[in-house]
């Protein structure tokens, strides 16, 4: 049996160093002086293993760095290590059960110290940790050991043939951490140790110099970085907090920033920006999907919080005419209009690409209040009273809609409340400032992993190609809880032995078209039994200045992936 790719792009297993798909521009480390980054959803950690959110992930990729990663085009390339393992190379075994990396010899983290496989082991066992809450515990899946020969090999061993190995220490949702720092943070330690979790120590261009969270990270070139002349800057302000129309202001009309990322406005609002000369918008599709979670706990406020995570019918949403007449209400169309335009498409899908994985089991681009209705009252949901709010057996249409705040959000929300409300619900709407909503903390009551409301609406998206480990996701046991530090991919709480046994069976299928058609079946599973309502397949839509040089638009991978190649233009 050999490992197949061609299912999800292919595999580089040349030993290509990873930076040489960018412009060469010789020079001095450092000698373009600064850049200014602005994620308007502002960063509130610098350790992806303790939040999901993309700002937090994609913040700490200019510090913290995996063993490979996905190039722009969906290739996964060698990053930390000489070659991508593959059968044919002899990285992973005949029989699928192990994958060796081998380190490029010489890499140092910015303290000068050695990165060795012994960190990449400790990283397993951090994530791994019986007491922990680790947000990308989907990434180990299977993972039997992880083991170190010596200083530059790491032998991962899974407990059965695993055609597609690269979950573990791949992309920029599973970097590698320092042993030497965390050593003190495992397990329930681990969201106390704020020192490491704002300040890693890294393999990659920049080091932190200093981190406010949801406000300002600053960073300094890495002296110890393994290329010479890279980065080209010497220090990066990374601004956080503010909305997507003063983000792309700041790049494309007065010049004070260099990059802007998720740029949530609507396309004339953008062509207006972009007229103004100082940058441009760049895009792309990726997997990146805007849905609505649909709570599958109870959310009552009077139950605690051990209650409120665990997985039970909710009172109405366990109802599949209830969530199949509100996917029936919502007018896609025109959400893609308001909010994104070409940079949005209609998405039935949790999965919405790459291609060979897009489920057409569903249709969901009509809108139809009248069916809606009709659904309901079939299902004997009824407004009795004459309030405008269907009931039944008691339980009443009443639902809180939350989600995290920018104007496209908000547009969003006034529609579908709208569109709820005239088929009977009633419906109340809240927004958290988005560095609280994914910022993980497991003492706020406001974040989108502790789901404190009936139905709550946000963007997701995977690194990579293929969507093992984010299918991985909706697994029973995945689902955040107190006893893992509210930490879980598992948001809805969705849980059906169905999907968990078809998942075990993609973790150790190897055909590639019998893989593609398991994925489309495990995201009909989904959302034929009410995990979530797709809305809108969106394109990453940032900008940076006509002055920054080496920006590639990766939907793959963290936007911020080759930010050691970026570098001034200079004009005469």
């Amino acid at each position: 049996m050999k490992l197949k790719t061609a299912l999800l792009g292919a595999v580089a297993t040349c030993a290509l160093a990873p930076m040489a798909f960018a412009e060469a521009h010789e020079g001095e480390r450092g000698r373009d002086g600064n850049v200014g980054i602005l994620y308007w959803q502002a960063p509130s950690i610098l350790n992806p293993f303790l939040s999901g959110g993309t700002k937090d992930i994609e913040s700490a990729s200019l510090v913290l760095e995996p063993l490979a990663r996905y190039d722009e085009t969906g290739q996964l390339v060698p990053w930390l290590v000489e070659e991508v393992p593959t059968v044919e190379n002899g990285g992973v075994s005949e029989d699928l059960t192990t994958i060796t990396w081998k380190i490029t010899p010489g890499l140092l983290w910015s303290d000068g110290t050695p990165f060795t496989s012994a960190d990449v082991k400790f990283t397993y066992d951090y994530c791994t940790h019986p007491e922990g809450g680790c947000a990308q515990l989907t990434k180990f899946g299977g993972v039997t050991s992880v083991e170190t020969p010596d200083d530059t090999t790491v032998v991962v061993t899974f407990d059965k043939a695993t055609p597609f190995p690269y979950g573990p220490f791949v992309g920029g949702e599973s970097p590698i951490l320092q042993a030497a720092q965390f050593a003190d943070c495992m397990g329930a330690k681990a969201p106390e140790c704020t020192d490491a979790n704002f300040n890693p120590v890294g393999t990659g261009p920049f080091k932190v110099v200093e981190f406010k969270p949801n406000d300002v990270i600053t960073f300094e070139a890495n002296e110890n970085y393994r290329e010479a002349g890279k980065p080209a800057f010497a220090s990066v302000t990374f601004k956080g907090g503010g909305d997507a129309t003063a983000a792309g202001r700041a790049v494309m009309e007065t010049g004070e920033f260099d990059y802007a990322w998720n740029l949530q406005l609507a396309p004339d609002v953008i062509s207006e920006m972009e007229a103004a000369g100082k940058g441009k918008p760049v895009a792309g599709f990726g997997p990146l999907l805007e849905r609505i979670m649909l709570n599958n706990t109870n959310p009552d406020p009077a139950l605690g919080p051990d209650e409120r995570s665990v997985v039970r019918p909710h009172p109405y949403l366990s109802d599949p005419a209830v969530y199949k007449a509100m996917s029936l209400a919502i007018d896609r169309p025109l959400l893609v209009e308001v909010g994104y335009g070409q940079a949005g498409k209609v998405s039935c899908n949790w999965v919405p690409a790459p291609p060979a994985v897009v489920s057409t089991t569903f249709t969901c681009d009509t809108q139809d209040i009248e069916g809606a209705k009709a659904m309901l009252e079939e299902a004997g949901w009824v407004d009795s009273n004459g309030d405008g709010i269907r009931e039944k057996d008691g339980v009443e249409l009443r639902m809180l809609y939350a989600t995290s705040t920018n104007a496209v959000r908000q547009d969003f929300q006034a529609l579908i409340k709208d569109w709820w409300e005239q088929i009977g619900f009633e419906v109340e709407l809240k927004n958290a400032d988005s560095s609280v909503f994914f910022g993980g903390d497991p003492g706020s009551p406001d974040t989108f992993q502790k789901f404190y409301a009936d139905v709550e609406m946000y963007a997701n998206t995977f690194n990579g190609t293929d969507p093992q480990s984010y299918l991985g996701n909706a697994l029973c046991d995945n689902a955040p809880s107190p006893a893992t530090q509210w930490q879980g991919e598992n948001i809805s709480r969705f849980c059906s032995e169905e999907y968990d046994a078809l998942y075990a069976t993609l973790t150790s299928t190897a055909d590639a078209a019998e893989r593609a058609e398991i994925a489309k079946k495990l995201n009909d599973i989904v959302i034929e039994n009410g995990g979530m309502i797709p809305l809108v397949h969106r394109g990453r839509l940032s900008a940076h200045a006509n002055s920054l040089g080496g920006v590639k638009l990766n939907v793959w991978d963290s936007e911020l992936w080759n930010v050691a190649d970026w570098y001034r233009i200079k004009t005469n």
